[in-house]
């Protein structure tokens, strides 16, 4: 405290979630251009947009990317994939399912190391009865009549976006993932499009950074915080949301034990329920880590503080269970005895010391007992 007071700002704040799923009847190309420049992919029928993941216990950022095709140019790894993969015959048609692929996919699912669809089937159309909403392009490359990889690809008014590639587990030194996508962006550039979406990458966790090495001139990231797209070559690990979530929070943690306020830092596992098509309509709370500080009051599930980067400031919310869940936690500092909603988003504030205040003063004056009635 610099003067004995506490700088407080009243929220205009309206939630916006962090993991949305939207089911179209029907998307027009421009409409599908849209999405995808708003960091949305394609997921069956459905389109969604998440900002972290977590894979094997581990909390990750989603970076969306994005190239710009006029610069995907003088690519050393596609002269020579191209040279060395130039006995196959490719053919590019629109999408069609059979049981050639679906056999394809079978080999293909039983070696690869993280857990795929069940079928392209599943893949590309979900639950849908009638798939018809993605205007969706197939690649084959065949070895003397052999399919040995199949690639599928969207494609807008000026967008294209990779969504799958499979290929045989014997070829696998001739790099067919790599090739397929390579020959999806020289499909989009000979035919004009401006712009190709292979999906993310995730900081820290190595198996996607093969997408940053095909073109890395002509790539650019999605900035959650600036809400823009922006050179690649400017993205900085250190700053990416979850990164910068888990800092700030912890420097709020560290604000309130010098308090004696008792807070944990905490990693919510439900953080991708609005993903779920049974609940998306509910608009949960789907921040990936939070602050929990003591209970204060038992009608309230949790009174929780979160740092947005989107805004980058710190926000005191209170949120109520719609589920009591039996879900063990995977970690010592996860959460996961209850699926969250928020009620109410109460104050926000720029830097750790103003919301540790913030708390220390409600704590104090009941102010939030008072608030609750």
């Amino acid at each position: 405290m610099h003067d004995g007071t506490v700088r407080v700002v009243i929220l205009r704040y309206l939630y916006s979630m962090l993991a949305q799923v939207h089911f179209p009847q029907s998307l027009s190309a421009e409409e599908l251009d849209r999405y995808l420049a708003e960091g949305w992919f394609r997921m069956g029928q459905t389109i969604f947009t998440t900002n972290f993941l977590n894979f094997k216990q581990q909390f990750y950022s989603a970076i969306w990317l994005r190239m710009r095709l006029r610069d995907c140019t003088g690519s050393r790894t596609e002269e020579k994939l191209m040279r060395q993969n130039s006995a196959f015959s490719i053919q590019i048609r629109k999408a069609v399912l059979d049981q050639e692929k679906e056999s394809l996919f079978t080999r293909y699912r039983s070696q690869v190391s993280f857990e795929p669809s069940s079928s392209i089937h599943a893949l590309l159309f979900g639950r849908a009865v009638n798939p018809d909403i993605f205007n969706t392009m197939e690649i084959t490359v065949r070895d003397n009549g052999k399919l040995i990889a199949v690639g599928f690809f969207d494609v807008g008014a000026r967008s294209t976006a990779g969504i799958a590639s499979i290929y045989d587990p014997d070829y696998k030194k001739f790099s067919l993932g790599k090739f397929l996508i390579l020959l999806k962006i020289a499909y989009a550039r000979k035919n004009g499009y401006e712009l190709f979406y292979p999906g993310y990458f995730v900081p820290g966790y190595s198996p996607f950074d093969y997408k940053l090495k095909l073109y890395p001139q002509a790539q650019e990231y999605f900035d959650l915080a600036a809400n823009r797209w922006i050179c690649v070559s400017q993205f900085a690990p250190d700053a990416s949301p979850i990164t910068v979530m888990r800092s700030k929070l912890a420097d709020l943690h560290q604000q309130l034990s010098d308090l004696q306020i008792p807070s944990s830092v905490v990693h919510y596992e439900f953080y991708d329920a609005n993903l779920v098509p049974d609940l998306s309509h509910m608009e949960l709370f789907d921040f990936p880590v939070f602050l929990q500080y003591f209970d204060l009051f038992e009608n309230v599930i949790n009174s929780l503080v979160v740092y947005d980067v989107r805004d980058q400031r710190y926000h005191w919310m209170v949120v109520k269970s719609v589920w009591k869940s039996d879900h063990l936690p995977q970690a010592e500092n996860s959460y996961a005895a209850h699926l969250l909603k928020v009620e109410e988003q109460v104050i926000a504030a720029e830097s750790a010391s103003e919301m540790a205040e913030i708390l220390a003063l409600a704590i104090r004056s009941k102010l939030f007992s008072q608030k609750l009635g």
